[in-house]
C-alpha cells in the first residue's frame, strides 16, 4: 500500500507539473493573425491629387477681370516650345546662370502676377515642388546661328473642337505629367485666351474632362520615333 501510495502521489505530482507548465508555455505564446494594414478607402492618384494643388486660388480667378492688353496667346505659347508637349524655354535673359532655378524663377512663376519689367504676366508653373527648373527649361541664347533641318513640329491640338459631343466637356489633348494642376495653364491672367476655362471654382476638372488616350499615344509613338 505504501508502494502504491508513493506511486499515486508521483503521478499526481506529474500531472500538475505538467498541466502548470503547459499553462505557462501557452502564456508565453502570441495568437497567431494576419496583420492588416490600415489604408485609405479609395488611393489618390497622383495626376488627381494634382487638381487641387492651386484650388485655393479658383474664387480669386473667377472674379479677376480681363487685361486685354496684357493677354498671351496660344501661338505665343506654342512657340516657345520645341514641340507640342515640350518644355517652354525662358524668352527673357538669365542674370544668375549658376542658379537651379528654385530661388529665382519661382519668385515670380510660383504663383504669377504681373512683371512690369517684361510688361506681362508671368505664366504660372503647374510644379512648384521641383525646384531644379534649369534641367528642363533652357535659356534662348540664340535664334539665328543654327542650320535649319527637316524636323517638324507635332500639331498642337485646337482648342475646342475635341468634344464627343455638342456641348460635351472638351477631353484633354495632351499628357498630364508634370501638368496635372489645371489651374496653372487655364486660370489666371497669364492663361492664354483660347484655353482660359470660364469656371475655375469648379476645381474637379477631372470629374467632366477625360484623357484623349488615342492622341497622347498617337504623340507618345511620334517622340518616340
Amino acid at each position: 500500500m505504501k508502494r502504491l501510495g508513493i506511486i499515486s502521489l508521483f503521478a499526481m505530482l506529474l500531472i500538475s507539473f505538467i498541466v502548470i507548465w503547459n499553462r505557462s508555455y501557452e502564456k508565453g505564446l502570441e495568437r497567431a493573425y494576419i496583420p492588416l494594414e490600415e489604408r485609405e478607402p479609395m488611393q489618390i492618384i497622383p495626376s488627381e491629387e494634382g487638381v487641387f494643388t492651386r484650388s485655393e486660388f479658383a474664387l480669386d480667378y473667377a472674379k479677376m477681370p480681363i487685361d486685354e492688353t496684357h493677354q498671351r496667346s496660344l501661338k505665343t505659347y506654342y512657340n516657345n516650345r520645341a514641340y507640342h508637349g515640350a518644355p517652354p524655354s525662358i524668352p527673357h535673359t538669365v542674370e544668375n546662370e549658376r542658379s537651379m532655378g528654385g530661388n529665382d524663377c519661382l519668385k515670380c512663376h510660383e504663383n504669377g502676377g504681373f512683371v512690369k519689367k517684361w510688361d506681362a504676366y508671368a505664366p504660372v508653373t503647374p510644379h512648384p515642388d521641383y525646384e531644379n527648373c534649369r534641367q528642363c527649361h533652357v535659356p534662348q541664347n540664340t535664334k539665328g546661328v543654327f542650320k535649319g533641318t527637316n524636323f517638324e513640329k507635332i500639331p498642337a491640338p485646337k482648342a475646342g473642337v475635341n468634344n464627343a459631343l455638342p456641348g460635351s466637356p472638351p477631353v484633354i489633348p495632351h499628357q498630364i505629367q508634370l501638368r496635372e494642376n489645371c489651374l496653372a495653364c487655364h486660370a489666371g491672367p497669364s492663361a492664354p485666351k483660347e484655353i482660359r476655362v470660364s469656371h475655375p471654382e469648379r476645381v474637379n476638372c477631372r470629374q467632366c474632362h477625360v484623357l484623349n488616350n488615342k492622341e497622347v499615344t498617337d504623340i507618345g509613338i511620334f517622340i518616340r520615333k
